[in-house]
């Protein structure tokens, strides 16, 4: 039998940690709240797919992606856009994040700006499974290297083979401050990493339990981070004091394997760099449930400052956001 260190690290090798089927007790104690859940009246978002992307970066993979389209998104008018890696679970509508669902109630109410949300796998090979809700560990397909390496090849995959495809079809901001990356586990990582490479077309991150780990070199950021200039970036950090805490399968303790320490050298090291941030330390797991339960506060955080001008003589920008014209929008068909 593996102790509870051994068997903490073979689940993160196995990439199996984060589907939440293992969740603790100091996991259950995070719930869901009414953003995250459907409303009669809010204006339902579209979502599309999946559709499937291949890619010339990573030679002879695909992968799924769907597509929320808001119901109050004009052609045009340029939407923000934002980007969740392991699509699947964050437009999962019975999973720990539902997005859509937040998409539509905090647009609803004016907390967030219009922004289609893309949600992106990883790649597989035609031997290679679909990551799902079933299996989206780094064992069944591309994830190890498209999201833990810190190079810039999965940047790529993004900014040249992915935006291009989202560009054709709708009318997405060109300014980088209107775009978002997120991720959870190596997931997040890959979101640091994206905007780490190309500020210039993506300056805001959220990281839910971020493997800023060993396991491809990603220890490395916080220093990194604190011998380079200062990017442009806006980040929010999430992770659980009881995260993958670095005991080795021989029982010995590794710094560099310890999810929460590595969380907290990012805080530090971004502090001192002045970079924009917020963070938040619970008491769970390698989980997403506490990333889940939080996800609104943290989008409303991230938008905080766009665009909306306040006029005490005009309520126009005070009301429900149903669409542009004002009158009811259509509940979209696709969810």
């Amino acid at each position: 039998m593996f102790s509870p260190g051994q068997l903490g690290f073979v689940l993160v090798v196995l990439g199996m940690a984060i589907s939440g089927v293992l969740a603790a007790p100091t996991d259950e104690v995070y719930h869901l709240g009414p953003d995250s859940e459907q409303h009669e009246g809010a204006p339902h978002g579209k979502v599309i797919g999946p559709e499937t992307l291949a890619s010339q970066v990573f030679t002879n993979t695909t992968r799924h992606y769907w597509i929320y389209v808001p119901a109050q998104y004009d052609p045009s008018k340029p939407a923000r856009l934002m980007i969740f890696q392991d699509g699947h679970a964050f437009v999962n509508l019975t999973g720990e994040y539902r997005i859509p669902n937040v998409f539509d109630n905090l647009i609803y109410r004016r907390e967030m700006p219009i922004t289609i949300g893309v949600f992106i796998n990883p790649g597989h090979t035609p031997e290679q499974q679909e990551s799902s809700s079933k299996d989206w560990g780094d064992r069944i397909n591309n994830r190890g290297t498209e999201y833990n390496e810190l190079n810039d090849k999965y940047t790529r995959m993004i900014v040249d083979e992915l935006l291009p495809v989202l560009n054709a079809k709708y009318n997405i901001s060109k300014d980088p401050e209107d775009r978002a990356i997120a991720g959870a586990s190596s997931g997040a990582i890959c979101a640091f990493t994206v905007a780490w490479h190309r500020p210039d077309q993506f300056r805001k991150v959220i990281s839910t339990i971020g493997s800023f780990t060993n396991i491809r070199g990603g220890h490395a950021y916080p220093d990194m981070i604190r011998n380079s200039e200062r990017k442009p970036i806006r980040v929010y950090l999430q992770d659980g004091l009881n995260d993958n805490r670095g005991t080795r399968r021989d029982g010995s303790y590794d710094p560099k394997w310890d999810w929460h320490t590595q969380n907290i050298r990012m805080v530090d090291a971004l502090t001192a760099k002045g970079y924009d941030l917020n963070y938040c330390w619970g008491i769970g797991t390698h989980s997403n449930k506490q990333g889940g339960a939080i996800m609104p506060e943290m989008l409303r955080w991230l938008w905080r400052d766009y665009p909306r001008p306040d006029d005490p003589k005009n309520d126009g920008n005070r009301k429900l956001f149903v669409s542009e014209s004002g009158e009811s929008a259509p509940a979209g068909s696709g969810k």
